[in-house]
């Protein structure tokens, strides 16, 4: 059992983010042990653990500790090859992986650049937290930025916050990774929701910024020319440089971060390299502004 004394936290940007150390996510964890990591969260909002040697149970169990365990979404049938892969086996795990066997993926979003984003926010209950843990890297690229929306929140001019106050946006989830959403068809069989613009933490009690680029496609009570210029606006606040995070990652790595008020992107990375994540989730609740 690992216990409180053993744990170090290391802040990594003025934006968010902090490494621990002095813990093993192989071993069992004392539950102060747990509420110092959980306090590190609400803090940082990113935590990062290197040198991790885990196994896909023992990363499951430690994700455990912080809540229900969240299901794989499985794209619609129409989307179904851009999201799911030959090695996807387990309802709890993601392969976030480019390899191919027989020149079919294994798992899902493999190559290339991948726009900021929240992971599940076009569903009704968006995920609290991701876990992801690295098993083969590229030679370089392929970083996670993470950028700290409570910041984003409080850039937001006041005007703006005004108008928006009590509005929602519609998420819609195409299993794209650098295109925005289309409105110009059909999205009754294409997964979406709509969500606060501003979102009240449900933990901290801190309002955030709730909108991304890959899939926040509309604000409901707005002209179509406005909307656009105003999401435009809100997602270039959400990713200015001073409020990010960027990780370069190592091998054996294990991120965790909180979906309510971050969002995070992916740098490009050499095609013809390997790079294999396996993640998890913890699953949400019904978000309010």
């Amino acid at each position: 059992m690992q216990h409180v004394a053993d744990i170090a936290v290391e802040p990594l940007s003025p934006a968010c983010g902090a490494e621990i150390k002095g813990v093993d996510l192989a071993r069992p964890l004392s539950p102060a042990a747990v509420s110092v990591i959980q306090q590190a969260w609400a803090k940082h909002l990113v935590l990062v653990f290197r040198g991790q040697a885990i196994t896909q149970d023992q990363q499951l169990s430690f994700a455990s500790y912080f809540g229900e365990l969240g299901n794989r979404k499985k794209a619609p049938q129409n989307l179904r090859s851009r999201a799911e892969g030959i090695y996807q086996d387990h309802e709890k795990v993601l392969l976030v992986t480019n390899i191919k066997v027989d020149d079919q993926p294994i798992g899902a979003f493999g190559d290339g650049e991948f726009w900021f984003h929240i992971d599940s926010g076009y569903a009704p209950k968006p995920y609290k937290y991701t876990f992801l843990h690295a098993l083969e890297l590229p030679s370089s690229g392929g970083n996670t930025l993470f950028s700290n929306m409570y910041k984003a929140y409080e850039a937001v001019p006041p005007q703006l916050k005004e108008l928006l106050t009590g509005k929602k946006a519609l998420h819609i989830h195409e299993y794209n990774r650098a295109k925005q959403a289309s409105l110009s068809r059909d999205i009754g069989d294409i997964p979406h929701f709509y969500h606060p613009v501003f979102i009240t933490h449900p933990d901290t009690g801190r309002k955030t910024l709730f909108v991304d680029r890959l899939m926040t496609a509309r604000i409901d009570g707005l002209g179509n020319e406005e909307s656009a210029r105003i999401l435009e606006q809100l997602y270039e606040i959400g990713e200015r440089r001073e409020f990010i995070y960027e990780h370069v990652w190592k091998p054996s790595d294990f991120l965790m971060w909180d979906n309510r008020c971050t969002i995070h992107a992916r740098t490009d990375f050499p095609k013809d390299e390997r790079r294999l994540l396996r993640r998890c989730t913890v699953e949400g609740e019904p978000l309010a502004e």
